[in-house]
């Protein structure tokens, strides 16, 4: 088996290095290229065809945010782990909403990091675990701002849209609430009609924004 081709961009040396040494041991992730600024990312990205790139949020000449606009405007297939010590609501929906396959801090560990890698190379969208639980936390105190449109949702479409917020497939949510896989699609079906979203990147995003991931 050939192995996934990563590509890291982050500005700051010593944080690309400790990237970079992260997957020394790991014979199926190799590291084809470092970056350290956006613009870098998107040439090497369109010289090298990647797998999955993982990129920071805050870099010269071209942040994390436009080269990933870049990178799905040019039609590149690879996928993509936003990194950031942010972890402000509205960043975590900008990255989804532009083309993020996950967001992780830089506090993540790299058994974390790892994991993520082979998750998003199998479809799944993937949040930092810290970060999961600092929007819980912050969530906590902020019910009353809540949209209209989490009251309208039944019980069981709250708890699938948490777990499709997960990166979880229609297959592993069904196990998980002992239903079938087509009576999860029907759910994700009605609560994209129910809140005005066309893929899951938004019902993500939805998550996010009302506490639900």
């Amino acid at each position: 088996m050939k192995p996934i081709k990563l590509i890291i961009a982050d500005d700051h040396h010593l944080i690309l290095q400790g990237l970079v040494t992260i997957f020394e041991d790991h014979n199926d992730i190799e590291v084809i290229a470092e970056a350290s600024n956006g613009l870098e990312l998107v040439n090497y990205v369109e010289a090298l065809k990647p797998d999955v790139i993982m990129v920071d949020l805050d870099m010269p000449v071209m942040d994390g945010f436009t080269a990933i606009q870049k990178i799905r405007e040019k039609g590149f297939g690879c996928k993509i782990l936003m990194l950031s010590m942010h972890q402000e609501r509205s960043l975590i929906a900008n990255a989804m909403e532009i083309g993020a396959d996950g967001y992780l801090l830089k506090t993540a560990a790299p058994d974390e990091i790892i994991n993520s890698i082979h998750a998003v190379l199998e479809g799944k969208k993937v949040f930092s675990a810290d970060l999961t639980m600092s929007l819980l936390t912050s969530n906590s105190s902020a019910t009353s701002n809540q949209s209209s449109e989490l009251e309208n949702l039944t019980q069981r479409e709250k708890e699938i849209i948490a777990l499709v917020a997960q990166g979880k497939s229609n297959k592993e949510i069904g196990e998980q609430l002992f239903i079938s896989h087509r009576t999860v699609d029907t759910h994700r079906t009605n609560l994209m009609k129910k809140i005005d979203v066309n893929n899951v990147a938004g019902l993500i995003r939805w998550a996010i924004d009302n506490g639900l991931a």
